[in-house]
C-alpha cells in the first residue's frame, strides 16, 4: 500500500477494531436497493440457470459414478433443516428471545466433498470438462452424459491437467471430481490445510503440492505452475466466476425447499442468511443467487474469523482484493482452516458491494464454543469454520437495531426465517471430531 492509502486506511475505526483482533459487526452502508443495479451486474439470472441446467445435464453420470449422489438422482444437494434447540440455548445466552424460525442449511453433508465447495469446485471442472469434450468432438449435441464415464473420455482427459490452491475443502471437491473424470490433479495446499485432507486427496491418486505459507501463496504456485503448461486448466479460486455461478445455484435449490417447508419470503417475512467467508467465492455465489430470486427480502451476510477478515477489510476500505490482512499485521493464523484466507476475491469482493448486507468476525474461541453447542443441542456434526454463521443471528438481535428500522423490519421480525449456513464437517475423521468437540466443551 502507498503511504496516502495507508493513512487513510489507518483512520477507520472499523480498520482499528479489526487490527486488534476484536469481533466487530460493520453494517454495509453501500447496500442498494437491489432492482436498481440488477441490470448493471455482470453476472445475471441467465447464467444462474445456464449453471443449473448443466449441473442437470451431468446429474445422471454423477448417480452413476458416485454412489452416494443416486438417491438424488445425481443432484448435489444439502437438507435444510430446523435446529429449535440451538435457538432456545442462543436465546438464554443473549437474554433475549430470538423471533422467528432458526434454519441449518446443510451442507457439511454434502455428498462426494462434504463441504460447501462441492458445490462451485465440482461445478468448475464439469464445466472445464465438457468444452474439452466438445471441442474434441467427443460430445454430440443429443448425447447422455453418461457417456463421461467412458475409456474414451478418461483417455482424452488424462492428457490434460487441472490445478488449484486451497486450504482443504475446495482442493478435495476439485481433487476428488476431476481424478474421478480421469485428469491429471494437483493441488497446491496452504500450511494451515488439515493433514487429514491432504492424506484423502493422496489416496484418490490427487498430486498434493504442500506449502509452508499461507494460502495466497499456494494459489500463486498453482498459478504459475499451469501457466507453464499449455494442458493444465487452473481453477482460480480468487477470480473465477464459473466458481461462483456453481455456487450460485444453491439458492435455486434453496428457494424450492423453502416452499416444500411452506416457508415464505416477502416484505412482511424477511430471509437473513449467515454465510461463512474465505476468499469468498462460496457465500458471494449464494448471495448473488438469492438476490436475484428475492431482491430486497433476503439480507446476506458474511462471517470471517477475526484473524482472517479479508473480506471485511476490502470492502471497508473499498481497496477489495488490493489489501491484506497482513497489511495490518494480522497473521491469518485461525482453527477454521476454510476460511484462513488473507486476501478477498477480485471477483466476488466489488459484486458484492451493492448487495451484501453486512460482515462480522468470529473469534477461534467462540466457533469452538458454538460446535460444542451443536453437538449438544442437536447432535450435529462440523468443523470448525462451519459454526460461523450461527454467531450472525446473535449479531443482528445484539447490534442490528439500526439496520433492522433503516430497512422497516424491526416489526416483521417474528415473521422472520434465519438460516446458518454450514460449510464443512461430514468427512472429519471421528478423532479429530473428538478433538474438537473436547476444545469446544472446554470453553463452552
Amino acid at each position: 500500500m502507498s503511504e496516502f492509502i495507508a493513512s487513510s486506511v489507518a483512520q477507520s475505526c472499523v480498520v482499528k477494531c479489526v487490527s486488534a483482533l476484536e469481533e466487530i459487526t460493520w453494517f454495509n452502508p453501500k447496500k442498494a436497493v437491489f432492482h436498481s443495479i440488477q441490470d448493471d451486474l455482470s453476472l445475471q439470472m441467465s447464467d444462474v440457470l445456464d449453471a443449473a441446467d448443466r449441473l442437470s445435464r451431468f446429474a445422471p453420470y454423477l448417480a452413476d459414478v458416485f454412489p452416494e449422489t443416486a438417491a438424488s438422482q445425481g443432484i448435489i444437494e444439502s437438507e435444510l433443516v430446523a435446529i429449535p434447540v440451538v435457538q432456545n440455548t442462543l436465546t438464554e445466552l443473549i437474554g433475549a428471545p430470538i423471533t422467528g424460525r432458526l434454519l441449518m442449511k446443510c451442507d457439511n453433508q454434502l455428498p462426494i466433498a462434504g463441504s460447501i465447495k462441492a458445490r462451485g469446485g465440482i461445478y468448475e471442472v464439469l464445466l472445464h470438462a465438457e468444452r474439452l469434450a466438445q471441442a474434441n468432438g467427443l460430445l454430440k449435441g443429443n448425447d447422455a452424459y453418461r457417456v463421461f464415464d467412458s475409456d474414451a473420455f478418461k483417455a482424452l482427459f488424462s492428457t490434460h491437467q487441472i490445478v488449484v490452491g486451497s486450504t482443504g475443502n475446495l482442493g478435495l471437491s476439485i481433487g476428488i471430481m476431476s481424478a474421478k473424470l480421469g485428469f491429471k490433479v494437483t493441488v497446491h495446499m496452504s500450511s494451515d490445510a488439515r493433514e487429514w485432507k491432504k492424506a484423502l486427496l493422496k489416496s484418490k491418486g490427487v498430486n498434493v503440492v504442500e506449502h509452508t505459507a499461507d494460502y495466497s501463496v499456494a494459489v500463486e504456485q498453482g498459478r504459475q505452475e499451469a501457466e507453464q503448461d499449455d494442458r493444465a486448466y487452473f481453477i482460480d479460486d480468487e477470480d473465477s466466476a464459473s466458481l461462483f455461478l456453481g455456487y450460485s445455484v444453491a439458492a435455486l435449490r434453496l428457494q424450492k425447499q423453502l416452499e416444500a417447508q411452506n416457508i415464505v419470503v416477502d416484505a412482511d417475512h424477511p430471509l437473513f442468511v449467515y454465510l461463512p467467508c474465505g476468499v469468498g467465492g462460496a457465500p458471494g455465489g449464494i448471495t448473488f443467487g438469492l438476490k436475484q430470486l428475492f431482491g430486497d427480502h433476503v439480507h446476506c451476510f458474511f462471517a470471517e474469523p477475526t484473524h482472517s477478515p479479508c473480506m471485511l477489510l476490502g470492502m471497508e476500505t473499498g481497496l477489495h482484493h488490493k489489501i491484506a490482512v497482513q497489511d495490518l499485521g494480522i497473521d491469518n493464523l485461525t482453527c477454521a482452516d476454510g476460511l484462513a484466507v488473507g486476501r478477498p476475491s477480485a471477483f466476488v469482493g466489488p459484486m458484492m458491494d451493492a448487495l451484501l448486507s453486512g460482515v462480522y468476525t468470529v473469534s477461534d474461541e467462540n466457533l469452538y464454543r458454538y460446535l460444542a453447542m451443536l453437538v449438544d443441542a442437536e447432535n450435529i456434526q462440523v468443523e470448525p469454520s462451519a459454526t460461523a454463521g450461527l454467531a450472525g443471528v446473535i449479531r443482528l438481535m445484539n447490534q442490528g437495531q439500526e439496520y433492522l428500522k433503516a430497512h422497516q423490519l424491526d416489526n416483521k421480525m417474528s415473521h422472520a426465517t434465519h438460516i446458518m449456513w454450514a460449510t464443512g464437517g461430514d468427512m472429519v475423521p471421528e478423532e479429530e471430531r473428538k478433538k474438537y468437540y473436547a476444545h469446544g466443551k472446554a470453553l463452552y
